[in-house]
């Protein structure tokens, strides 16, 4: 791998297998158990490898494709959306202020794309329900977007979810790289009862969860069906001979409300942020909403 592949942190869990056969994968390991009445899901290790792990070739190997890039078996899986999501949440990688009730919890991990690549400038939008179990739906509470850096990394500032009628704990997120089709899916928590009642819960999204002082941390790497290198790089790569026409501009500071063209249409802002290079009006919905 390049320069670009990042350093799995000490929290990480243990790396996969990189060699012998691949035929059992993680995922299918982790759904076995869960079929077998598993209450805790994970590898006899006690973590989960990410697909971070996968991208490492410490040894100089080439690298198998994803879905090696996904521990053996197949991409980040999609999940429903359920009856809670709300468009244009505000551009935030903190759900919580000072006060908030519940367990603190950092959810941090990269984008990759299926070879292995990490994916810069990928839109990652959160929401969940607060420590009671309750979503709001009035305003923008436990709801917020990002973009994953240059690295591919992303860090989420939020708090363990609360427990309500039917469901397990888990986190909602839409993630779409620049001009690519969206996956929607959730992330879940380890050691958790209703995991194995839950009719929705996929052990495929379990996240790596210790404790952290008075709070936790989670891990978790996306893999995207789309080829690494598509979103912004930092600094930017050589500009297209010819350039879009419109009005949208990189460096400009948009305010919500504000109007542009774009490739020949029109897009109002929904949300106030600074252009950058792979956040053209087209490539994030979250930003954007065409007119025309």
């Amino acid at each position: 791998m390049t320069s670009h592949t990042p350093t799995t942190p000490d929290e990480s869990g243990p790396g996969t297998d990189s060699g012998g056969d691949r035929g059992i994968s993680r995922k299918t390991l982790l759904r076995a158990a869960v079929a077998a009445g598993a209450t805790v899901p994970l590898l006899a290790t006690g973590g989960i490898a990410l697909a971070r792990d996968a991208a490492r070739a410490d040894d100089g190997r080439t690298l198998t494709p994803t879905p090696y890039c996904d521990d053996g078996d197949d991409l980040t899986p999609d999940q429903m959306e359920g009856p809670y999501f709300k468009p244009n949440s505000p551009l935030r990688t903190s759900l919580v202020t000072p006060g908030t009730p519940g367990t603190p919890l950092t959810v941090s991990g990269y984008v990759f794309g299926r070879n292995c690549v990490p994916l810069s400038g990928v839109l990652l939008d959160f929401w969940q329900a607060d420590t009671n179990g309750n979503y709001d739906m009035a305003g923008y509470t436990f709801r917020g977007h990002q973009f994953s850096d240059s690295t591919g990394a992303f860090t989420l500032q939020t708090i363990v979810p609360g427990l309500y009628p039917g469901r397990t704990r888990h986190i909602h997120v839409k993630v779409q790289a620049p001009g690519k089709p969206v996956l929607t899916t959730q992330l879940y928590f380890p050691g958790e009862p209703r995991n194995s009642t839950d009719a929705i819960f996929d052990p495929a999204l379990l996240m790596n969860v210790r404790g952290a002082g008075n709070g936790k941390e989670g891990t978790f790497d996306f893999v995207l069906d789309v080829d690494g290198g598509t979103g912004p790089t930092n600094p930017p790569t050589d500009p297209p001979t010819d350039p879009p026409s419109g009005t949208w501009a990189t460096g400009h500071a948009y305010t919500s409300g504000d109007r542009v063209t774009y490739g020949g249409r029109s897009y109002r802002c929904l949300q106030a942020h600074t252009a950058m290079t792979g956040w053209e009006p087209p490539n994030v919905p979250a930003l954007w909403a065409p007119e025309s």
